[in-house]
C-alpha cells in the first residue's frame, strides 16, 4: 500500500510516543540526513503532485512507501515481539529513482495545479511543517518502519493480493496485539514449527511478501494486503533482544500480456461461477468472484481448499516471471474445479442414494405401522405369506438365516400360492420360522432338588446321578452349557433312555429321544437338499423343532446300532453335532444355513461299545450301566414299576396285591436280564388279568402270591443255569459277560482214545478258540509226565450251549483249570467259578464286566469266584449285598488258581520253569 508524505509523518509520531511509553526497545540502523535535505528540497512538487491527485480522488498518496520516500532504504525499530524491516538500497540509485518519480508526477499534475493552486499552497505549507517535525524527531529519534514477522506455512502467498487470517490465530503468530495499518512480512516456513522469540532465517524460505493489515472485522478476521516480493538477506534474534530484518526487494519479470492477462481471469472467473452454481450460495459468491482483480487474488482467496504441499505453494511465489506464474495458477485453479466438480458430483449422487433410502425407510415404517394396525384390527384376515413375514422379524435368527428365509419368501411371493414350487417353499418357510432362534436364559438350578428328582424316578445308578450333579453344578457357575457329550453303556432295561426324562426334569428343560437305531443314510442326520423330491430335515433339527426350544435333553438312542451304506456313513454325520466345539454352526442340508446347537445337552445311548466308530467314541464321555441285583430289582418294581403298570390299565393300587414273595419269583424264576425290561412285562401282565377280573365282577380286588405266578402269567419258570453239587474231573465252572448282563458257563473238556487231535465246539469265537490252544500248551508245560496223554488221546472242548455265539479273552483261566482237571483226573468244585485271560507265562490277566459276571455268579449259587489281581480296583463297582453273599479270590498266575481249585502238581515243574 503506497503512502503519502503526510501518513509518513504520522507513523514517525506514533512511534515516537511509543518509546516515550517503553514499547520501542532498539534502533537498528540511522537514516542519512542528506536524504532529509532533499525530501524538503522536493516538497513544492509534491504539493502540487498530491493536490492533483486527490481532485482525481485516485489517492496519489499511496504512489510511494517509505523506503521510496528515503531513497529506498526502509530501516526500522521494533519492540521485543516485533520486527524490523531493511531495504539495502544505494542513495544514488534512491535519488535517481526520486528525481524520475518527481518529473512524471510533475507532468501528470499540470492542469489539476491550475485549478487548484490556493490548496495547493496550503498543502506545500502544511507538508513542509511535517518535514520539518519528522526531521527533528529522527535527529532524535534515529530509526525506520516498524515490521512484523509473519510465519506462514502450507498457504498461498503472493504479491498483490488479499490473504484472511482468523483474529486469534494472527495473534498467537505475530507475538503481540494487532492494529489496522500494521506492517508485516508474510515469511513461508520450511517446517511447521517455530518460536515467535526466537526466530532465526534457516528457518524461513528465502522469498517473502510485504504486506499491511487492512481490516480488522468484527467477524474475527484480519485482512492483510500484500505488496511486492522481498528476499531475506538477514533475520536474527537472541533472546530478550529486538529481532533484526534485512530485505531486498524481488521485482517480477513483467512478460505477461495485459489483455493476455485479462482474458485468462475472465475464463478463470466464468469456471468459478459455473462451479459456484452448484452450492446453495451460488449467487452471492459469484458476486464475490467478479470482484476479483487478479488470478494471484483467486489463488490466495482459495488457498485453505487447495490440495497443495507447503513446498509447491512456496515454487509459485518464487516463481520471477508473471507468464509462468500465471501458467502455474491456471493448472492449479483448473485442476481444483475439476476435482471440486467431481467430488460435489459424487457428493450429491450419495445424497440422493441417501434421500431416496430414507424415503423408502420412511415408507416402509409407515407401512409397517398400518398393517401392523390392520392385522391387530382384523387378525382373522392376515395372510400366510404375512404371517411368516412377522415370524421372521420375531424369530431373532441370525442374519444368514434371515438373509435366506427373506429371500424364500420372496419367492414365495413371486411364485404365488398356485405355483409349482409354492408347496415346497411354504414347508421350509414354515419349519424354519418354527425353530427357536433364541438364546435360552441359563436358570440356577438347585443340585438338592435336581438329585431328588433323579431318586425319584430311578433307583439305584449311583455313578450316573453323581456324574449329572457334576455337570449341573458347573452349569450353574459358567451360566451356560459346557461339558462333554455323555454316553451310557449297558445292558437294555437298566435305565439308560429313562434317565434321561429325569435328567431334563431336573434341568428344566424340554426332553427330545431320536431313535438311531438301523440309520444307514447320512440324510437322515442331515438332513436331504431341497434339489430333490420329499425332501425332509434331519433327525436333529426335526427334534429340535418339536421341542420348540433351542437347549433340550436330546437322547440319540441306540448310537451303536448306526450302520453305512451307499449313501454315506451317518455315524461320521454325528461328528459335527456332538463336538462341542463344532456345533455351533451346525448347517442341515435341508435348511442351508447354520444353527446353533451348542445348548443341547446330548445324552446317548448303547448296549456296547464295540460297534461304535472310534472318533466318535473319542468325542463322548462313556459311563458304564452295571446290570441291577435281584434287590435293586425289587426295589425298582415294587417303587416304580407296579405303579407304572396300574396306571396303565387304570387300576387303583387296592385292587391288586403283590406279595413279596411272588414278586422275588417273578425276578429270580421268571426273567433273566440285567435289566428290568422283563420284570415290567410279567407286571403288566398281571395287572391285565386283574383289569379283565375286575370288569367281569369277580370281586374288586385280586391277590397274587408265589404259587399263583404260573397260571397268571401262563408260563412255566425259566431255567436258570446253576451249579451242580459234584464236581466232575474236566468240568470247570467260568463266567462271561453278554448284553444283557452276565452269565455262567460251564467249560467242559473230554479226553478220547485217538492221535492227539483237538475238536472245539459251542460256537466259539476266534480269540475262544485261540485261549483254548494256549491252554493247551500251557498245560503240556506244567505237566510235562502227561506227555504221552496228548499223543495217545483226543481232546474236546465244549461250550454249552451250542446256539449261543461266544467269544472272548475271558475264558483262558478257566480252560487252563478245565484240562489240568482233565490230564490230572482231580474234580473241581462246581461252586468255584472263575474268570480271566492267561498268558504262555502263566500269568492272569484283567478282564472287563467283573460286576455282571458276579451278579450271575451269585445269581447261579457260586459261593467262591477267583478274578485277577489286577481287577481288585473294579470290585467298588460291585453292589455290597453281592460281595457280601460271595467269596472273591483274587489270583496273579495259574499256579494260585490250581492250588485254589486243588489240583496238585508234580513238585519239580511250575509255571515259573516251565516258561524257561
Amino acid at each position: 500500500m503506497y503512502m503519502s508524505m503526510q501518513d509518513i509523518l504520522e507513523q514517525i509520531r506514533s512511534l515516537l510516543k511509543k518509546k516515550k511509553r517503553g514499547r520501542i526497545s532498539a534502533i537498528s540502523r540511522d537514516i542519512p540526513q542528506d536524504m532529509l535535505k532533499k525530501q524538503n528540497s522536493k516538497q513544492g512538487n509534491e504539493a502540487q503532485s498530491s493536490t492533483g491527485q486527490r481532485a482525481q480522488g485516485q489517492g496519489s498518496e499511496a504512489r510511494n512507501s517509505v523506503g521510496q520516500e528515503f531513497g529506498g532504504q526502509s530501516i526500522g525499530v521494533q519492540s521485543t515481539e516485533g520486527h524490523n524491516a531493511v531495504a539495502p538500497e544505494t542513495e544514488e540509485q534512491s535519488l535517481a529513482r526520486q528525481e524520475q518519480n518527481t518529473a512524471a508526477r510533475n507532468a501528470e499534475s499540470n492542469t489539476a495545479a491550475q485549478s487548484t493552486g490556493q490548496n495547493a499552497v496550503e498543502q506545500s505549507a502544511e507538508s513542509q511543517n511535517g518535514i520539518e517535525r519528522a526531521k527533528d524527531n529522527m535527529t532524535e529519534y534515529r530509526g525506520g518502519n516498524v515490521m512484523r514477522v509473519i510465519p506462514v506455512y502450507n498457504m498461498m502467498v503472493l504479491p498483490h493480493s488479499y490473504i484472511y487470517f482468523q483474529v486469534q490465530s494472527f495473534k498467537n503468530i505475530a507475538g503481540q496485539e494487532i492494529r489496522q495499518d500494521d506492517h508485516v512480512l508474510l515469511a513461508v516456513l520450511k517446517e511447521d514449527s517455530f518460536n515467535t522469540k526466537d526466530l532465526r532465517k534457516e528457518e524461513f524460505h528465502s522469498v517473502a511478501v510485504e504486506g499491511s493489515v487492512t481490516e480488522i472485522s468484527g467477524d474475527g478476521y484480519v485482512v492483510v494486503r500484500t505488496g511486492q516480493r522481498v528476499k531475506i538477506l538477514e533475520l536474527t534474534q537472541k533472546e530478550g533482544e529486538p529481532l533484526l530484518l534485512e530485505t531486498a526487494p524481488l521485482r517480477d519479470i513483467e512478460d505477461l500480456d495485459r489483455e493476455d492477462s485479462d482474458r485468462k481471469l475472465k475464463e478463470i472467473k466464468a469456471e468459478l461461477k459455473t462451479l459456484v452454481d452448484r452450492f446453495r450460495a451460488g449467487s452471492i459468491m459469484q458476486t464475490m468472484i467478479d470482484q476479483y482483480g487478479s488470478i494471484q487474488e483467486v489463488a490466495c482467496i482459495l488457498s485453505p481448499w487447495l490440495s497443495l504441499k507447503n513446498e509447491e505453494r512456496y515454487q509459485v511465489l518464487k516463481e520471477d516471471r508473471l507468464s509462468v506464474r500465471t501458467k502455474m495458477l491456471e493448472q492449479i485453479l483448473y485442476e481444483y474445479v475439476e476435482v471440486t466438480k467431481v467430488t460435489s458430483d459424487a457428493r450429491n449422487q450419495q445424497q440422493e442414494d441417501y434421500q431416496k433410502l430414507y424415503k423408502e425407510q420412511a415408507l416402509q415404517k409407515q407401512i409397517d405401522y398400518l398393517q401392523k394396525e390392520l392385522d391387530e384390527m382384523h387378525p382373522e384376515k392376515v395372510s400366510d405369506l404375512r404371517k411368516l413375514e412377522l415370524k421372521i422379524e420375531e424369530s431373532g435368527m441370525n442374519e444368514i438365516a434371515k438373509k435366506e428365509a427373506s429371500k424364500i419368501l420372496n419367492r414365495l411371493k413371486n411364485e404365488g400360492t398356485n405355483g409349482q414350487e409354492a408347496g415346497m417353499l411354504y414347508d421350509y418357510m414354515d419349519f424354519v420360522t418354527g425353530l427357536s432362534w433364541k438364546k435360552e436364559e441359563q436358570k440356577s438350578i438347585d443340585l438338592d432338588e435336581a438329585e431328588k428328582i433323579l431318586s425319584e424316578d430311578h433307583f439305584g445308578l449311583k455313578k450316573v446321578k453323581e456324574r449329572m450333579i457334576q455337570q449341573i453344578a458347573v452349569m450353574n457357575l459358567k451360566k451356560q452349557q459346557s461339558g462333554s457329550i455323555l454316553l451310557f453303556v449297558g445292558a437294555p432295561g437298566t435305565g439308560k433312555t429313562s434317565i434321561g426324562k429325569s435328567i431334563a426334569k431336573a434341568l428344566g428343560r424340554k426332553y427330545v429321544r431320536v431313535s438311531l437305531g438301523g440309520v444307514r443314510d447320512e440324510a437322515d442326520i442331515r438332513g436331504h437338499r431341497r434339489t430333490y423330491l420329499g425332501a425332509m430335515p434331519g433327525r436333529i433339527m426335526d427334534g429340535i423343532h418339536k421341542a420348540g426350544v433351542s437347549n433340550p435333553v436330546m437322547v440319540l438312542d441306540e448310537v451303536d446300532k448306526l450302520s453305512s451304506s451307499y449313501n454315506g456313513d451317518p455315524a461320521a454325520a454325528l461328528l459335527e453335532v456332538l463336538d462341542p466345539e463344532q456345533n455351533n454352526t451346525f448347517t442341515d442340508h435341508y435348511m442351508n444355513v447354520p444353527y446353533d446347537l451348542s445348548d443341547v445337552l446330548f445324552i446317548c445311548t448303547a448296549n456296547t461299545t464295540d460297534s461304535i466308530p472310534a472318533p466318535l467314541l473319542n468325542r463322548m464321555e462313556v459311563i458304564q450301566y452295571q446290570g441291577y441285583t435281584p434287590r435293586e430289582k425289587f426295589e425298582i418294581g415294587k417303587r416304580h414299576l407296579m405303579k407304572k403298570a396300574l396306571k396303565n390299565v387304570g387300576l387303583q393300587p387296592e385292587n391288586v396285591e403283590l406279595s413279596d414273595e411272588a414278586l422275588e419269583s417273578i425276578i429270580s424264576d421268571y426273567t433273566r436280564e440285567g435289566g428290568v425290561r422283563g420284570l415290567k412285562k410279567r407286571l403288566d401282565t398281571l395287572c391285565r388279568i386283574a383289569a379283565v377280573h375286575l370288569v367281569r365282577g369277580k370281586g374288586e380286588k385280586i391277590t397274587v402270591g408265589k404259587e399263583d405266578l404260573q397260571e397268571y402269567l401262563d408260563m412255566n419258570p425259566l431255567h436258570h443255569r446253576a451249579v451242580e453239587e459234584k464236581g466232575r474231573a474236566g468240568v470247570v465252572t467260568g463266567l462271561a459277560w453278554t448284553a444283557v448282563g452276565g452269565e455262567i458257563l460251564f467249560i467242559e473238556t473230554l479226553a478220547t482214545k485217538g492221535e492227539g487231535k483237538l475238536t472245539i465246539t459251542g460256537q466259539l469265537g476266534n480269540v475262544m478258540k485261540e485261549s483254548a490252544q494256549i491252554a493247551i500248551s500251557l498245560v503240556k508245560s506244567m505237566f510235562p509226565e502227561k506227555a504221552s496223554f496228548f499223543k495217545e488221546n483226543d481232546l474236546h472242548i465244549h461250550v454249552p450251549d451250542g446256539a449261543t455265539p461266544k467269544d472272548g479273552p475271558s475264558a483262558g483261566v478257566t480252560l487252563t483249570v478245565a484240562l489240568s482237571s482233565l490230564v490230572t483226573g482231580q474234580a473241581v468244585c462246581p461252586q468255584i467259578a472263575m474268570t480271566g485271560e492267561v498268558s504262555l507265562e502263566g500269568k492272569v490277566n484283567p478282564i472287563g464286566g467283573l460286576p455282571e459276571k458276579l451278579m450271575a455268579a451269585e445269581r447261579a449259587g457260586v459261593k467262591t469266584v477267583l478274578i485277577p489281581k489286577a481287577n481288585v480296583d473294579d470290585l467298588r463297582d460291585v453292589p455290597e449285598e453281592v460281595k457280601d453273599k460271595l467269596e472273591i479270590r483274587p489270583v496273579e498266575n495259574v499256579d494260585e488258581a490250581l492250588e485254589l481249585c486243588g489240583i496238585e502238581k508234580s513238585e519239580e515243574v511250575s509255571t515259573e520253569n516251565a516258561s524257561e
